[in-house]
């Protein structure tokens, strides 16, 4: 699933192209990817609309309209959002197409069929589920050691399963989580109550790190990830523990293990993050 650095990289890429543009038509290949409102209601809604903002919250991708509409769109596991010019035919695994205005078109393929776009009044975005209970963004300055402290304190889990709920903290996923852990040398298996202040210390700094480092390079692509452009990102090619199993760690030479921890894998090494 694109994580943080992936959906921030597609509202870059896209940002310059379509702030300002405006919706001509849009064409539903797979009715099941809008969520709500009906899809002959979500065409004519959106039709001759202007994108006046653009943001990402967590994993989810928000525009907003002149007409104080907000469309909301979550990628699901493989979703993309393409940019091509006029001419360019939606490819096998295309779900929706926004045309603009002037020219230009937006293709949302989707080959696991998971994305989902909501439209819906901007006013409203506070009560749209999964959306509304996102925890606070971990590049903000309301993602601090005293907030995660307090957070990991009230869960009964594993830190890496606490990690992973959008609750705590909105767009972590499985690769950053696993290399924010292995910089602030916490084994993904501890008990998340269990972390002292300077380990949570520790750990608000390693997540900003491996975010950033993420969005600088563009965004980790091993499957299906792309940017607007269908271009590939290249953190992969940094990845300190993620993907690494068998291979010595760049720290200490020990040998990356994995391990399954609330349903996914996690990879770490042993030596540097110990239980």
């Amino acid at each position: 699933m694109p994580e943080l650095p992936e959906v921030e990289t597609v509202l870059l890429t896209l940002r310059p192209k379509l702030l300002g543009a405006v919706i001509a038509k849009t064409e539903i290949l797979f009715p099941q990817v809008i969520a709500c409102p009906a899809a002959g209601q979500f065409e004519l809604a959106v039709k001759s609309k202007r994108i006046t903002h653009m943001e990402r919250r967590g994993k989810y991708l928000v525009w907003e309209f002149d007409t104080g509409l907000a469309l909301v769109t979550h990628l699901g596991m493989t979703g993309r959002l393409l940019y091509s010019p006029d001419g360019a035919l939606p490819g096998r695994h295309t779900r929706l197409v926004y045309r603009f205005l002037g020219g230009g078109q937006l293709f949302f393929d989707d080959q696991r069929k998971f994305g989902r776009v909501w439209l819906l009044p901007k006013d409203s975005l506070a009560g749209l589920s999964g959306f509304c209970s996102l925890g606070p963004e971990p590049l903000s300055e309301s993602f601090s050691a005293a907030y995660l402290a307090l957070a990991l304190k009230k869960r009964n889990t594993f830190v890496k399963a606490a990690l992973l709920d959008q609750k705590t903290v909105a767009g972590l996923g499985n690769i950053y989580a696993d290399e924010a852990l292995f910089l602030a040398g916490i084994a993904p298996w501890r008990p998340a109550s269990s972390l002292d202040q300077s380990e949570v210390e520790r750990l608000v700094q390693a997540i900003a790190r491996v975010l950033r480092e993420g969005i600088e390079h563009r965004g980790t692509t091993i499957r299906d990830y792309a940017d607007a452009f269908g271009s590939a990102g290249s953190h992969q090619h940094f990845l300190r523990v993620y993907g690494r199993e068998g291979k010595n760690c760049l720290n200490c030479s020990a040998v990356i293990a994995r391990k399954k921890i609330a349903g996914r894998s996690s990879y770490y090494c042993p030596a540097c993050q110990r239980g």
